[in-house]
Parts: structure tokens; C-alpha cells; sequence
């Protein structure tokens, strides 16, 4: 019975990753595709009323992750940041991140970077703000702050269309 269970269990999962990787909107690399199918397969197992898989695997090792490149090196180039999971130039990292499933803080953990290790470019980052600064973003926040009188303030109200009010 344990047998056909666990046989079932495997068929599923693989049915799943299958139906999974042929949807169009979801892209995995090649060499990801053994690692989503133990997940699967434990996740079924147990969801299955069976022992999670991944716990009689692991006992309790982390996974050490080895950089493309040294910290150092990374932040070399002023117009760009070099990702330390590919090794590739990066103007910003976040939707390189998201793409390996993973969150700025999370790379920032697994590479054991300090908490203000950049996700964006430094010539980048002053590009878009000389850009912002130029069409006039947040300058309405330091006019209110300031007590400056708004840039559009209107002449006169206009006239109230329609019938006048009843008193």
C-alpha cells in the first residue's frame, strides 16, 4: 500500500511540474526543473497525510551558495551592478531578482551582503533623479511644507450650472 501510495505521489507531482512548465507565462531554466519537481513531490507527499520528503532529506544543512563574482567586484562599475547569481551586468537587480524567485533582502542574506548593499546602479539611480527633479516630482510636497502659495491657484470660482439653490 505505502508502495502505490508513494507511486501515485510521484506521478502526480510529475503530472503537476509538466502541466506547470508548459504553461506559457511561467519560464524556468533547464537545470531548475529537478529541483521544482522534489518540491513538488514533497508538497504532494505531504499533502498526501505522508511525511514531508524534504524533512527525511535535509537534516537541517543549508544550502551555501557560492557568488558569480566578489562583492567588491560587483560594485565596481558606477553604470551598473554585476549580479553575483549569473555574473551578468545588471542597471537595476530587483526584476532580475524576482526572476530567480528571490527578494532584495533575501539576496542580500544568501550572499551575505550588508543591509545597504544597492539594488540599482549609481549613474542609473542619478540619472532618474535629475529626470524627476526636471518634471517637477515631490516639488508640490515642498511648496506646502514651505507655506508658498500653490503655482495654480484659480482667478474666481466658476458659475454653478443649473437651478439655484432653494434657501
Amino acid at each position: 500500500m505505502t508502495d502505490e501510495k508513494n507511486l501515485n505521489a510521484v506521478e502526480l507531482a510529475t503530472e503537476l511540474t509538466i502541466a506547470w512548465l508548459g504553461n506559457q507565462n511561467n519560464r524556468f531554466a533547464a537545470d531548475e526543473v529537478p529541483e521544482f519537481l522534489r518540491k513538488m513531490h514533497a508538497t504532494v507527499t505531504e499533502l498526501a497525510g505522508g511525511a514531508p520528503a524534504a524533512a527525511q532529506e535535509n537534516t537541517g544543512e543549508e544550502q551555501s551558495f557560492t557568488p558569480a563574482v566578489s562583492a567588491r567586484k560587483s560594485l565596481a562599475s558606477p553604470d551598473h551592478i554585476i549580479s553575483m547569481i549569473d555574473g551578468k551586468p545588471y542597471k537595476t537587480l530587483r526584476r532580475h531578482l524576482s526572476t530567480h524567485g528571490l527578494t532584495p533582502d533575501e539576496y542580500r542574506r544568501r550572499y551575505n551582503l550588508k543591509a545597504d548593499y544597492p539594488m540599482v546602479a549609481q549613474n542609473y539611480s542619478e540619472t532618474r533623479r535629475a529626470m524627476a527633479k526636471k518634471i517637477g516630482l515631490g516639488s508640490k510636497g515642498r511648496a506646502a511644507k514651505s507655506g508658498a502659495a500653490p503655482k495654480t491657484a484659480p482667478a474666481e470660482q466658476p458659475k454653478r450650472r443649473g437651478r439655484p439653490k432653494q434657501s
